[in-house]
């Protein structure tokens, strides 16, 4: 296989291999943007039933425990932390480190401009939870933090990612496979043209002119 070869087949392939890269990333960012997305659902089911609660009457200090009982680190359950007007937590489901954890003043500033405030918060290395802040405008103004771990669904997103990977490397090899085979056929269909013009042409010389 000369030199030649590969290096028509490698221009041929390469406009292949980019429309690969881009279809490729775009299929592995979108399901990942689903599966982000899909742990807020809960969420936000949460909310609305701790929100019905407050507007039949439920006093935001008694949503949850004001001291939480189950470690942040280690569960993947959601879970609540309730705030009054002030951002003055009143209460928590879960604990980290032995306390109570405390989202960044940042996410309810946030949720009282727009509402609601979705996030990614990671109160320590290695634990990753997916955040919505609600703000309560009621009679009884607060907000309520609902959230749950992202273990699971960035182990999900990290399999995605290796099987994309993996069909983009299969993609890329097979189309390079393909182009060579062919290009390597139509350089040998060439070159017997060639040769077999170069050998009439040589008969055609070698025939005695007529006298």
């Amino acid at each position: 296989m000369t030199k030649k070869v590969l290096c028509q087949t490698f221009y041929a392939w390469l406009p292949f291999a980019i429309i690969i890269v881009i279809f490729s990333g775009l299929a592995y960012g979108t399901v990942q943007q689903v599966y982000r997305q899909s742990a807020n659902d809960q969420l936000y089911q949460i909310i609305e039933s701790v929100q019905n609660s407050i507007d039949q009457g439920q006093p935001l200090n008694q949503i949850v425990p004001a001291q939480g009982s189950t470690d942040l680190a280690s569960t993947v359950l959601p879970f609540v932390i309730m705030y009054d007007a002030t951002s003055t937590e009143l209460g928590s489901s879960v604990v980290l480190n032995g306390k109570n954890p405390s989202v960044p003043v940042g996410m309810l500033a946030a949720a009282k401009v727009r509402g609601e405030f979705a996030e990614t918060w990671q109160p320590q290395p290695g634990v990753r939870e997916a955040v919505v802040v609600k703000y309560l405008a009621g009679q009884q103004s607060g907000y309520i933090v609902a959230g749950r771990s992202l273990k699971q669904t960035e182990a999900s997103i990290g399999q995605t990612e290796l099987m994309s990977g993996l069909a983009g490397i299969a993609a890329l090899v097979l189309t390079f496979i393909a182009l060579l085979f062919f290009t390597n056929k139509s350089l040998q269909t060439e070159v017997k043209e060639e040769v077999t013009l170069d050998i009439k042409l040589t008969q055609t010389k070698d025939v005695p002119k007529p006298l």
